[in-house]
């Protein structure tokens, strides 16, 4: 069976059976993640069937940022894509099971679990391109506003006189965890991604200060010269 004949299956799968509210994270997210890993694994000895499963069911269970149990989810999500796997799809391959259990449970940031083989690697970085980006600059907000978090502080936007508190302030994010992402990331070709969509944030982040000091057609060069990941 081809590869795109499983991803109709699991997208079907999804539809009927993965109910949530995080538009964070829906089908559009699982397909977007598979785009990425294919670009990644281009000329890799990676097995596509299992990073095709592991990014369709990464998400499968999904626990909010602000969750107690969060750094669980990837685990539970492991587990439960070896059920959904031996109990809905029976001709699916047994031997490949573990690999794709592992993908699943080495994806999460939160989870802090080192991915051990080549498809785990190539399936964590895809994910978290998902943070980088236009991409990444919608979701940000868009879970920023579902959990109630205020967007930036106005007075002093990066946090140069105050500690950094992505809780309270949304843009804080931007420093603590999203510009870090391309040093974490496993493969070459996920780095390069990550460090070119990681320096949209950073223009982004430019043009906000800037608006900030009432200059609203130009950019604080300063912030792209002190946070740029290309040129830092």
């Amino acid at each position: 069976m081809s590869l795109t004949r499983w991803q109709q299956r699991y997208e079907n799968w999804l539809q009927l059976n993965w109910l949530h509210d995080d538009k964070a994270h829906d089908i559009a997210h699982l397909r977007r993640v598979w785009m990425s890993a294919k670009r990644i694994m281009q000329h890799s000895d990676a097995d596509p069937m299992v990073v095709l499963t592991a990014c369709y069911f990464h998400d499968v269970v999904n626990l909010p940022k602000n969750h107690p149990e969060r750094h669980l989810a990837s685990t539970y999500a492991a587990q439960e894509t070896r059920r959904i796997l031996q109990q809905d799809f029976p001709d699916f391959p047994f031997e490949r099971l573990d690999a794709v259990a592992h993908a699943v449970q080495a994806h999460s940031f939160s989870a802090r679990i080192a991915p051990q083989t080549l498809e785990a690697k190539i399936v964590q970085d895809a994910d978290r391109l998902e943070s980088l980006g236009a991409i990444g600059l919608a979701r940000v907000f868009y879970t920023a506003g579902a959990l109630g978090r205020p967007l930036f502080d106005s007075e002093d936007p990066l946090g140069k006189e105050r500690e950094l508190d992505d809780v309270k302030w949304t843009l804080d994010h931007f420093q603590k965890k999203l510009l870090g992402l391309p040093q974490t990331m496993q493969t070459e070709a996920g780095r390069l991604l990550a460090e070119h969509n990681a320096e949209f944030l950073v223009h982004y982040m430019g043009k906000l200060c800037a608006e900030l000091q009432g200059n609203l057609t130009s950019i604080d060069e300063s912030v792209l010269r002190d946070l740029s990941p290309i040129h830092s």
